[in-house]
C-alpha cells in the first residue's frame, strides 16, 4: 500500500513548513528546502526531525 495522494498534499516539513515530495523509490519523503529526507516505515511517514537524514 503506497502513501495516498491526499496525504502527500497535506504533509509539510516539520522544520520549515515546506510541502514535501515522495522519493522515486518511495522509501522516503524529501523536503526540497532544507534537504531532509523523512523515512517511511510500514507505509507510515515518520515526520520526526530526529529520524530524518540529511540529503
Amino acid at each position: 500500500m503506497a502513501i495516498s495522494k491526499d496525504l502527500l498534499d497535506i504533509l509539510v516539513c516539520p522544520v520549515c513548513k515546506t510541502p514535501i515530495e515522495l522519493l522515486q523509490d518511495e522509501n522516503g519523503l524529501r523536503c526540497p528546502a532544507c534537504r531532509l529526507v523523512y523515512p517511511i516505515r510500514d507505509d507510515i511517514p515518520v515526520m520526526l526531525v530526529d529520524e530524518a537524514r540529511k540529503e
